[in-house]
């Protein structure tokens, strides 16, 4: 496939991308690289080849569930700048 510098400015304009007339043509030139890649990887043969889903054959590495402790209300608060009697305060974000 042929990339012109038609091509480029509609995927410049479509992308909201603003190129000189040097990159343009860097970029271009990039284009056809990647299409020829693309171009030929379609013709590897790949009959009895399953699909690649993921890279490693790693399934489901999971940590087991641990109930742990954590601190009281109490110590939580102790290093708050600012609290209502239960709860942290902090300053207001949002305004109308």
């Amino acid at each position: 496939m042929k990339i012109d510098a038609k091509m480029v400015d509609s995927l410049a304009h479509l992308a909201r991308l603003k190129f000189d007339e040097v990159e343009k043509e860097a970029i271009r030139g990039d284009l056809e690289k990647m299409v020829a890649f693309v171009e030929k990887l379609g013709e590897v043969d790949t009959a009895g080849v399953a699909p690649l889903l993921h890279i490693s054959d790693a399934v489901n590495v999971l940590r087991e569930d641990v109930v742990a402790g954590s601190v009281s209300r109490e110590e939580a608060l102790l290093n708050s700048p600012e609290k209502d009697g239960q709860f942290f305060k902090v300053p207001k974000v949002i305004r109308k």
